[in-house]
């Protein structure tokens, strides 16, 4: 099972919020959690599993591009989540070029961070949905255009999602969009993820745009 650990410093502490996502999350500081991840890596191996333990590093925490470097060279296996409590584009972008798997508010509800930890776990990229959609549309501009036809085991809706979603907008633009619910969205967003083999959002706009790896229909 993995264990989600909070770097703690004088400046850096974490929510309570946080603390109800992760009843047994533990605080410690970077001595302690590298040593830990290091004895998880060893008892493990070097298998792939799907849960590692997560570390999360407040932006509050002094030096912490420094201490995400570290984390991420000490303990590659260990996916890193940076928290911010004024989440900015530039500011998120420095934590994915570090290294970080996830960046999101520091104050997030307990629903989000379980959400976060969930895709992270898996190999997947969090960020908060503004920063996304930019990401997305800079990836996407890079990309040819989406005209691959899709597997035919998509449902006619799940396509809509998926090109939707490719196009750069949000879960909530596209409920909006659609005339469905965002918890509708979600679950034809799931299904498009598993039926694709993507983890997230930017790998979806990638699957999509690979002529040569989409199979065709009919």
């Amino acid at each position: 099972m993995s264990q989600h650990y909070f770097l703690s410093s004088s400046t850096a502490q974490p929510s309570s919020r946080w603390k109800e996502a992760f009843p047994h999350g533990v605080t410690v500081d970077l001595a302690a959690v590298l040593n830990r991840a290091r004895a998880f890596v060893v008892l493990r191996g070097e298998v792939q599993t799907t849960d590692a333990d997560t570390v999360w590093l407040a932006t509050t925490h002094g030096y912490w591009p420094q201490v995400l470097a570290r984390l991420t060279a000490g303990v590659p296996r260990c996916p890193v989540v940076v928290l911010s409590p004024t989440p900015s584009e530039g500011e998120g972008l420095l934590a994915l070029q570090s290294g970080a798997k996830g960046y999101c508010n520091l104050h997030s509800v307990p629903e989000l961070f379980r959400d976060v930890a969930q895709a992270v776990q898996h190999g997947g990229l969090w960020v908060g949905p503004d920063l996304m959609t930019r990401i997305m549309a800079a990836t996407r501009n890079a990309l040819p255009p989406l005209t691959a036809p899709l597997p035919a085991t998509l449902s006619a809706r799940e396509i809509e999602v998926a090109r939707s979603v490719a196009e750069g907008h949000s879960n909530k633009e596209v409920a909006r969009i659609l005339g469905i619910t965002e918890r509708t969205v979600k679950a034809h967003l799931g299904a498009v993820f598993e039926k694709l083999g993507v983890r997230d959002r930017l790998q979806l706009v990638l699957r999509m745009s690979d002529t040569s790896a989409v199979a065709k229909t009919g």
